[in-house]
């Protein structure tokens, strides 16, 4: 990897206002065409980077946007395209302390209907300037015998792969926009705030990566700032911005939001940090993620009901985990999710009458992950009946088989390579829980890795695995060993389609399940 090199000193209103987009992408404020750039005299507000929706149920979904200065926020939104008697709502005023982020909900929404909105700023001063409209639309969440879509992946950004314009971008998010689905859950890593973006990459193959580079991806991010350009950055990619503008997002965070492999209370040794508590980055990247993101504020670990067939269950296994060591304590204890938030996954699949259970987990169950060479990162520690983390996992597939829960399906990211993972008690060490399929993609744009080690605690077998044992590490996007996965429910006869797709959406691995009753 090169190093970064100098970067001219762009004032924060540039990048706000596209002066460092523009060098590549020009604006961001549109999903189709840039506006054109007004002069700082008109006082007309800008919002650079489009819109989001997220974190969709029945009772609404949350709109994101952003703006460059204090303005008001105005949604009209319809079930009409043309958005004739739309409904008209007023939102909150972007501020500084959100770094001009906005968010608000919108209820009442028909089961199913797609909902075409637009967003306009008005400017919070006496001149009400107004900016120019950006439009989007996504999908309400179904009604009764009503099918569902749900993309996921995870890891954008990484090894230093930002966006090369030449290359398409981050061309895994316009995949996954073509195959139209109504959500996509981002399973974490959604940025790397511990990897910079140089300029340029030398590739095995000679060519060379170019990267659009920014000055909060300069380094390692430390400030608030830092870690909002992150969030920032991606969302100069075009095609980041239009997945958003169609595609509800469901996010949630793993490691690379504030550091690999970090753990609340770690002391950090990398001498590129002059912050060297991990629990203060990560309560900056907790704030970034929250302001750059459609979600709800509040717990990361979250229940959202996708109508009758589907609710997604979003862990968060990084802010009470214990830390990383050895991983083999005989009496339960080490954390993973933490006491509370395992107590209230069980509770929640127990109580849930959702035909299919998607558990979004931060990393696969049962691949070996180190952390140096005598430390886990993840919960898996090698062969063996459950130790340390193990036993938090042992203990939610048990109450599963005593509750007699079905259809749970476990999806999640990480590891950097695809696959397909069935856990079954007769393989396992740990027999006292039903089967089930744990689903791998990613990475969405980032050096491609694996495979990992399995671990045969929980019985688990490959199916499927898009990487090989010799595979050289680090293999850029353009190899095309970026992934997502696709899981299509059935809304009439429950049943779910299971599949993974290549950079490119080419369908690489798919199951058909049959819903249990």
């Amino acid at each position: 990897m090169t190093t970064p090199p100098r970067t001219p000193p762009f004032s924060r209103r540039d990048f706000l206002t596209g002066s460092l987009a523009s060098c590549a992408l020009a604006s961001c404020a549109s999903t189709s065409s840039p506006p054109s750039v007004v002069s700082p005299a008109s006082a007309r507000p800008i919002a650079p980077f489009g819109v989001q929706t997220g974190d969709p149920t029945p009772e609404g979904v949350v709109l994101w946007s952003k703006c460059d200065r204090p303005a008001r926020m105005l949604v009209e939104w319809s079930t009409d395209e043309s958005l004739r008697n739309a409904h008209r709502v007023e939102g909150p005023v972007a501020a500084p302390g959100d770094d001009f982020t906005v968010r608000m909900e919108l209820g009442g929404l028909l089961p199913g209907r797609r909902v075409h909105y637009r967003v306009v700023f008005e400017a919070d001063d006496p001149g009400r300037a107004r900016s120019e409209p950006i439009v989007g639309s996504f999908r309400a969440p179904p009604g009764l015998g009503e099918d569902v879509t749900i993309a996921w992946s995870g890891d954008t950004a990484g090894q230093g792969f930002g966006i090369d314009v030449a290359r398409g971008g981050m061309q895994t998010y316009a995949s996954i926009a073509r195959l139209d689905p109504d959500v996509f859950l981002h399973s974490g890593d959604q940025i790397y705030a511990d990897n910079p973006i140089p300029a340029e990459i030398l590739l095995p193959d000679g060519t060379v990566w170019r990267n659009l580079v920014t000055p909060a991806k300069s380094k390692v991010a430390e400030t608030l700032e830092d870690f909002r350009g992150n969030f920032a950055y991606n969302l100069l990619d075009e095609h980041v911005r239009r997945l958003h503008a169609r595609v509800p997002t469901v996010v949630q965070w793993d490691d690379h939001e504030v550091r690999n492999n970090w753990y609340p209370g770690q002391l950090i040794a990398d001498e590129r940090y002059r912050e060297r508590r991990a629990s203060v980055l990560a309560s900056r990247a907790r704030q970034a993620m929250e302001e750059y993101s459609p979600m709800r504020r509040g717990a990361i670990h979250r229940e959202l009901r996708y109508g009758p067939r589907v609710t997604i269950f979003v862990l968060d296994a990084r802010s009470f985990r214990n830390p990383n060591g050895p991983n083999r304590e005989e009496a339960s204890g080490a954390a993973f999710l933490g006491e509370e938030q395992r107590r209230w996954l069980c509770d929640a699949l127990a109580r849930s009458t959702a035909t299919w259970k998607i558990v979004a987990a931060d990393q696969p169950l049962g691949l070996v992950i180190p952390d140096g060479p005598e430390a886990h990162e993840g919960l898996a520690n090698g062969e063996g009946p459950p130790l340390g983390r193990e036993h938090e996992i042992a203990s939610v597939l048990g109450f599963i088989k005593e509750q007699r829960i079905r259809n749970v399906l476990w999806v999640t990211a990480d590891v950097h390579y695809a696959a397909a993972h069935h856990y079954h008690p007769a393989r396992a060490r740990f027999t006292g829980f039903d089967p089930f399929w744990e689903l791998v993609a990613g990475p969405l744009h980032a050096g491609a890795f694996g495979p990992n080690p399995l671990d045969d605690t929980f019985g688990p077998e490959i199916k499927f695995q898009n990487a090989a044992p010799g595979d050289p590490p680090n293999r850029p996007p353009s190899k095309g060993t970026q992934s997502f996965g696709l899981l299509r429910i059935d809304g009439k006869s429950g049943r779910l389609r299971a599949s993974l797709h290549d950079r490119e959406g080419a369908e690489m691995w798919a199951i058909e399940l049959e819903a249990e009753g």
